[in-house]
C-alpha cells in the first residue's frame, strides 16, 4: 500500500504543478527531504497527513488507496467523433479505468496474471507509405491465418497473439473505442452498440495502434477520419491497415474478377455482408486497390449502401464486457475475494443486473439475489 500511496501522491502533486518544496510547505513539513522520502516509499504518510494531502490536492481518500482505479498507469488512445467533449471523455475514461483495474487486480490476487506475450511489432513508422501499411496487414492476416473472413477470427487472434483483453462496452455514441496500455496488460475497448461492420473496423484499427505503439505512440484522442478524408498520418496508416486486414486483396480479387457488371451497389452490399464489414468501407478499399475509378465513384450512391442495403433486423449486440472478464469476476465473487456490492458498484450496475449478466454468459450466479 505504501508504494501505491507514494506513487499517486507524486502524480497528484505533479498534476497540480506543485514542486516538492511547494507541497512540503503546505503539508507543514520542515524540509523537502521528508516529502522526497515519502514519494520514494521510504516513509509512510500518517493518517492526518494523508487527509491533509487530499484537501490540498483536491482528491478523495480513495484516490490514494483504491486499487480498482487506474492512476498514472494507463495510456489511452481514444477513437471518437468531434462531438466527444473533453469532460465526457474524462468521465468515461475514469469508468473504463475501473474496469481495467478490476480485471488486473483480480488476476494479481489469484496469481493468474498471464505471462507477458512476446509482442509482435509492425515494421512501420510515420515515414511508411499507405501501401506499406496495407502490405503489413496482408502479411499479418496470412501469419495469423485469418482466413477468408478475417473479421470472424480476428478477436480470438488478438487475445491469443497479443494477450490483449477486448471489452465490449456501453459507451457514449461519440466514442467508438480505444486502445489502452497498462503495465502487463493491453486492452481494446469497443462500443458494442455500433453496427457490426463498424465494430470490426474499430477493432482492426486499434490492433494497429497496439502493434505500433512504440514507434508511433498515438494521441490521447483522435477523431475518426471520414472514408476518403484526410487526417493525421498515423491515423490514416491505421485506417489503411484496418481496411486491408479485414478486406485482403487475396479474398477480394477472385470475387471482383468474376462479378458481373450489373448493379455495383448490390455487389458491394453482398460482399460486405459476407466479409462482416460496411459497404462504404469496402467501396473505399476498392479505390485503395485501384479497382474503382473516379468515374465509378460518381455512379455510387452511399444511401444505397446504408446498413449494407439491408432493411432487416441488424446483427445482435455483443454481450457486455467479455468472457475472460466475466469468468475472472465470477471466480472472485465465488471465492469471496470481492463483495457483490463492490463489484456492482465498480461496474456501475445493480446487483440484479449483475446477476443477469452472469446468466448471459451462462455462468452460475455466485451470490444470492
Amino acid at each position: 500500500m505504501i508504494d501505491l500511496i507514494s506513487r499517486r501522491l507524486r502524480y497528484a502533486r505533479e498534476k497540480r504543478d506543485f514542486t516538492q518544496a511547494d507541497l512540503s510547505r503546505k503539508l507543514g513539513f520542515k524540509d523537502r527531504q521528508t516529502l522526497a522520502a515519502i514519494e520514494a516509499g521510504q516513509r509512510k504518510l500518517s493518517a492526518e497527513e494523508l487527509v491533509r494531502a487530499t484537501q490540498i490536492l483536491g482528491v478523495d481518500l480513495e484516490f490514494f488507496t483504491d486499487r480498482f482505479r487506474l492512476v498514472d498507469e494507463g495510456s489511452f488512445s481514444w477513437r471518437t467523433t468531434k462531438h466527444a467533449t473533453p469532460a465526457l471523455l474524462t468521465t468515461f475514461e475514469e469508468k473504463a479505468g475501473r474496469w481495467i483495474a478490476l480485471y488486473r487486480q483480480l488476476g494479481e490476487r489469484k496469481n493468474s496474471v498471464s505471462p507477458p506475450v512476446l509482442q509482435p511489432r509492425l515494421p512501420l513508422t510515420h515515414q511508411s507509405s499507405y501501401e506499406d501499411a496495407c502490405a503489413a496487414a496482408e502479411n499479418l492476416g496470412r501469419e495469423w491465418e485469418l482466413g477468408e473472413v478475417p473479421a470472424l477470427r480476428l478477436p480470438q487472434c488478438v487475445r491469443d497473439k497479443l494477450g490483449a483483453l477486448i471489452l465490449n462496452v456501453d459507451a457514449p455514441q461519440s466514442i467508438s473505442g480505444a486502445a489502452c496500455h497498462v503495465p502487463g496488460l493491453n486492452v481494446i475497448l469497443i462500443n458494442r452498440n455500433e453496427p457490426e461492420g463498424r465494430r470490426h473496423y474499430d477493432l482492426a484499427h486499434e490492433v494497429f495502434h497496439l502493434l505500433t505503439w512504440e514507434q508511433m505512440t498515438p494521441e490521447h484522442c483522435e477523431h475518426e477520419i471520414p472514408h476518403g478524408g484526410k487526417g493525421k498520418r498515423s491515423e490514416q496508416l491505421a485506417d489503411n491497415f484496418a481496411s486491408a486486414l479485414l478486406m485482403p486483396e487475396r479474398t477480394l480479387r477472385p470475387q471482383w474478377e468474376t462479378h458481373s457488371h450489373g448493379d455495383l451497389h448490390t455487389w458491394l452490399n453482398t460482399t460486405a455482408n459476407n466479409l462482416r464489414v460496411t459497404a462504404v468501407a469496402l467501396k473505399w478499399r476498392l479505390v485503395q486497390l485501384g479497382w474503382l475509378t473516379k468515374a465509378d465513384l460518381l455512379t455510387i450512391r452511399d444511401k444505397k449502401l446504408t446498413a449494407n442495403g439491408c432493411s432487416h433486423t441488424p446483427s445482435p449486440t455483443p454481450r457486455r464486457f467479455s468472457e475472460a472478464f466475466m469468468q475472472r469476476l465470477h471466480d472472485a465473487l465465488a471465492t469471496g475475494a470481492l463483495s457483490v456490492r463492490r463489484a456492482a458498484s465498480l461496474l456501475d450496475m445493480t446487483i440484479e443486473d449483475l446477476g443477469e449478466l452472469f446468466e448471459d454468459y451462462e455462468l452460475p450466479i455466485p451470490f444470492d439475489l
